[in-house]
């Protein structure tokens, strides 16, 4: 209902508005003036260790200087604690002493008709738990616990199973006294035109319940359990309590387990949500079948300025976050970004926490992106900038989108940093010509031959012409990491590519992996020449004694003439800054990072042998269907390579710092 401005004036004056803001949280003494009625506090929306959460008793408002919420005593309550506005009011006003005035009819009718329809979407909800206990219900109880589902995640998140029948729902609810209604008010039941006879929305499905802010079940999430349901996932409709893109699943729980762990994670769907609470990360939240909105962006500010967003690696996955990087550019502002995590192709986050652990799925977050590395790989990953014309469309293509931004002083660093990174990604020149690609040299922020940026940008290059256009300029951008590590662009020569150089000297580095994949460094499809006789060195080695210990091994490779060999290699890696493969590095950075090299280099030569075979027959039969086979495999190729960067191929688990090298 409206209140009379002067009615909500008279409630502010009459309680301080510290006295409701300081129910919810601990006042920084330090900084707090009681006696001038200002006071200071970490902020109860997002998690913070310094206090920047501030609020005046005259004034009669709270600002956040680190997430920018602000509001008076009615926002507080709305926001922080899930009451609509008008039981906000109507508990300050007890507490102030105030009659409330009397209600329109209108508005009492619309409130009556809300709390009727929260009462039947709440009996839902303890319906469909019962179900899933009943023996209707075996089937989709053995589903959850194929999927890893405990009992007491289950009973946390309160999930459910719908019968499979057109009217088991109905009828409970029509015995609960519950009319029709509130019953088709909720959504709960299919009705309407063409429609004689109602019937249950949701059947043979596991039923996920959504909550509001205050931890009422607004909506419900139902997963098909027959393999022919026409759809997999199906949403309650929008209704008087459900607005799907103004709402996040799992946000009030996320909300409070984000303040300890200083962020949210945003990720694809309710299992994923569930099944990350399950493993430790209770502060995700995932939208509800709906692409992002401003709303939902809006919600993810409040609680966390730079919340994390993690998508499936696929091609999917990168739309969905090429979508939610332009719908924030408009709204950034200090202090407010994004920054973006993709899973591997093919895992979901419970895949990653039941094969690897909590720690797998923590790697990946670990290895999240800047917003402006997203979009600065998106506009140049597989492209082709080998004309001035090229290069200035990027360029205006860059400047269009961070122009869009509507703070000033962000807009403007997004500004620099374009030009900042058109400047190390051109360059000024090309050096080479003679069978190999040189990097580009000459400008800040660029690299040479054998050195690396260092900067984290975000950009890189790369090709596509299969390693045959040596020497041009800009041919197709990749990424920033694996620029730096030039292990792409190396691996057609002849002689061994950096990325062959970089798990042989991690092996030895680290003998211990040697114990866990001998036969995987035994077999090792490695080009004639000097690194060939340094793995058979090693081989000898440990074919004699097996150290255990780096300085040992070295010593042995001493007395078989190839330490030099060995340092001269390890030398071409420190100049590049490929740190998890040499000996400061971690034991477990490295064993990630050998593993998904071997795991890239397995792949990239059955590419290549894949390549080989359809160039020729290409040659022999030139058709439209060959052309494309030839063209598949190289854009093939391309994705393996991008994906060495983007999955954060070269480690960087631990988070711990090199020692100087």
């Amino acid at each position: 209902m409206r209140f009379p401005p002067s009615f909500l004036d008279e409630i502010r004056d009459r309680v301080p508005i510290s006295e409701v803001i300081g129910r919810r949280v601990t006042w920084d003494r330090r900084k707090s003036q009681p006696g001038r009625g200002d006071y200071w506090a970490c902020c109860p929306f997002h998690g913070e260790k310094t206090p920047s959460f501030h609020c005046e008793d005259a004034k009669g408002r709270y600002h956040c200087f680190g997430c920018g919420v602000s509001g008076d005593h009615f926002r507080f309550l709305t926001e922080l604690e899930g009451l609509s506005f008008p039981e906000a009011v109507e508990r300050l006003a007890g507490e102030a002493g105030v009659a409330m005035p009397e209600r329109d009819p209108a508005a009492e009718a619309r409130e009556a008709k809300r709390g009727t329809i929260l009462d039947a979407l709440a009996e839902a909800a303890a319906f469909f738990r019962q179900q899933l206990h009943e023996s209707d219900g075996a089937k989709a109880r053995a589903y959850l616990r194929d999927r890893g589902m405990d009992p007491r995640t289950q009973a946390a998140f309160g999930l459910g199973y719908a019968p499979n029948s057109r009217n088991r729902l109905k009828e409970h609810l029509a015995g609960k006294g519950l009319g029709r209604d509130e019953i088709e008010g909720a959504g709960l039941v299919v009705h309407g035109e063409g429609i004689a006879v109602s019937y249950d929305r949701f059947r043979d499905r596991i039923m996920f319940p959504i909550h509001d802010a205050g931890e009422k079940t607004v909506a419900f999430g139902g997963r098909a359990m027959a393999a022919d349901a026409q759809a997999k996932y199906l949403n309650s409709p929008e209704t008087e309590v459900f607005h799907k893109g103004e709402m996040l699943f799992n946000l009030a729980k996320a909300r409070r387990a984000a303040r300890e762990a200083g962020t949210l994670i945003l990720v694809e769907g309710y299992m994923d949500v569930i099944m990350l609470a399950q493993a430790g990360f209770a502060h995700a939240v995932a939208p509800l079948g709906t692409a992002m909105t401003e709303r939902q962006l809006e919600l993810l500010w409040r609680t966390a300025g730079e919340p994390l967003l993690c998508f499936d690696g696929d091609a999917a996955g990168l739309k969905a976050a090429n979508r939610a990087a332009e719908l924030a550019l408009p709204l950034l502002k200090p202090g407010r970004s994004l920054r973006f995590a993709l899973l591997p192709e093919g895992k979901d986050p419970d895949d990653l926490v039941r094969e690897g652990g909590p720690e797998a799925f923590s790697q990946v977050l670990s290895g999240a992106r800047p917003l402006a590395d997203l979009v600065w790989m998106r506009e140049t990953q597989g492209g082709s900038f080998d004309t001035p014309e090229r290069r200035a469309e990027l360029e205006h293509r860059l400047k269009g989108l961070f122009r869009t931004i509507g703070d000033e002083a962000v807009r403007r660093h997004y500004l620099d940093d374009a030009k900042a990174r058109l400047s190390a990604f051109f360059g000024s020149g090309v050096s080479g010509g003679r069978g190999q690609r040189e990097g580009w040299q000459g400008k800040p922020g660029g690299y040479r031959q054998g050195q690396g940026q260092g900067q984290g940008q975000g950009a890189g290059y790369g090709r596509r012409d299969g390693g045959k256009g040596r020497g041009q300029p800009g041919r197709a951008a990749i990424s920033d990491r694996l620029a730096r590590s030039r292990l792409a662009s190396s691996a057609n020569l002849p002689a061994a590519s950096l990325r062959e150089i970089a798990i042989v000297v991690g092996f030895v580095n680290h003998p211990l992996l040697m114990e866990e994949e001998f036969e995987v460094f035994a077999s090792l499809d490695l080009p004639n020449g000097d690194l060939a006789r340094l793995r058979s060195s090693v081989l000898d080695v440990h074919a004699a004694n097996s150290p255990r210990d780096r300085d040992a091994l070295l010593l042995e490779l001493g007395r078989h003439g190839t330490a030099d060999l060995f340092e001269s290699f390890e030398a071409k890696l420190k100049a590049i800054r490929l740190w998890p493969v040499l000996a400061e590095a971690a034991f477990e950075d490295a064993r990630e990072a050998l593993r998904q090299m071997l795991h890239l280099q397995h792949r990239f030569l059955a590419l290549r042998r894949e390549l080989k075979l359809a160039e020729e027959a290409l040659g022999r039969e030139p058709t439209e269907a060959s052309y494309a086979h030839v063209m598949e495999i190289k854009s093939e190729i391309e994705r393996v390579d991008g994906t060495e960067a983007l999955i954060e191929g070269f480690g960087l688990l631990s988070g711990r710092p090199m020692k100087a090298i």
